[in-house]
């Protein structure tokens, strides 16, 4: 068994990054914000791009292989934001190497992975988890307990949506064999939230889509029913603009969060009474930066011995439900879950 990360001894654990994607940018700044974490290496297939990359965002090393990172010993936890199809590859040879593992969803595109990777990180005695960031934002917190305590009556009905215009040709979502789509990129955000908020794993799914020229979808709809007769919808692609929302109606009112995935203050949840159509905006505190609560959580599950916020069996359930809606969109039957 590798050695753990000295962990014990310094309160602050120490991240590489995994490639030089977009994603980075959102969560060096709070990396440096958080007293229990700090951001000081990152590496790349290109060593001059791995250079540059440090240079630009001033973290003291770069490699010029994923390897050479995971070789240092130095560094306790890793980030893996690379395409999806690397996702469960380079986190096991991460959690092999001894290190903590914040891994970009969706973390598996089988329920298999996930339990590959639940046994590794079990062995090597790590955390590994799936990076949601909204499931560490006040807002949802606030969802989630306004419809445990039945402020809209009997939930009936949830509904949700994440799209945008992906224009760029070469962008890796296009690649089927790498685990493009928009379900995978965008639809697990919305499927991931309905789950969080009923508080279960649905009965059945049913689902839609369009295919694009490289075979992926770039338009999905799915249906699901849950336990109770809670029945939601959703729809996600890459042909429509942007919409980035979730809705709950129970049988006393209606609760609107946009940008739910990524809230911002100046467009507050949105809460209608049993015949009111003006609405009562529901306030919450907005944290600074979006991911902090991300990193933060990782630390606290580290460090502290707290379960992570989102788990690798919450995960495993979510890539079921994906699975199964790939499944109906594909053959135009329902599936159904135990």
């Amino acid at each position: 068994m590798p050695e753990a990360p000295r962990t014990s001894v310094a309160r602050k654990l120490r991240w590489g990054l995994l490639g030089t994607a977009r994603i980075n940018r959102s969560l060096i700044p709070p990396l440096r914000l958080s007293p229990r974490n700090e951001p000081v290496a990152v590496a790349s297939r290109d060593a001059e791009r791995a250079a540059a990359f440090a240079r630009t965002w001033d973290l003291p090393k770069a490699y010029g292989s994923y390897e050479d990172l995971l070789a240092d010993p130095d560094i306790d936890v890793v980030y893996v934001p690379l395409p999806n199809h690397l996702h469960v590859p380079w986190t096991l040879r991460a959690v092999a190497a001894g290190k903590h593992v914040l891994c970009e969803k969706p973390m598996a595109l089988t329920p298999a992975d996930v339990d590959a990777v639940a046994r590794a990180a079990d062995e090597a005695g790590v955390v590994v988890a799936e990076a949601f960031m909204y499931r560490h934002h006040p807002r949802t917190r606030r969802i989630r307990e306004l419809i445990a305590g039945g402020a809209l009556g009997e939930l009936h009905l949830v509904r949700g949506a994440f799209t945008f215009v992906l224009d760029r040709p070469n962008d890796v979502r296009w690649r089927p064999e790498w685990g493009g789509g928009s379900l995978w990129d965008l639809g697990c955000y919305p499927v991931s939230f309905t789950r969080h908020v009923v508080g279960a794993e649905p009965e059945a799914v049913f689902a839609w889509q369009v295919l694009g020229p490289t075979g992926v979808d770039v338009s999905f709809t799915g249906q699901m029913r849950f336990p109770g007769d809670v029945l939601a919808v959703f729809d996600c692609g890459f042909r429509s603009r942007f919409r980035m929302e979730m809705a709950f109606v129970g049988r006393d009112g209606l609760l609107e969060a946009p940008r739910a995935f990524k809230p911002r203050p100046e467009e507050p949840m949105r809460r209608y009474g049993p015949d009111v159509d003006v609405p009562e905006p529901v306030l919450v505190d907005d944290p600074d930066d979006l991911y902090l609560g991300e990193v933060e959580d990782l630390a606290a599950a580290v460090l502290d011995g707290r379960p992570p916020e989102v788990t690798l069996a919450e995960t495993r359930a979510n890539t079921v439900v994906l699975e199964a809606l790939l499944r109906s969109a594909r053959t135009g039957r329902p599936v159904r879950l135990s």
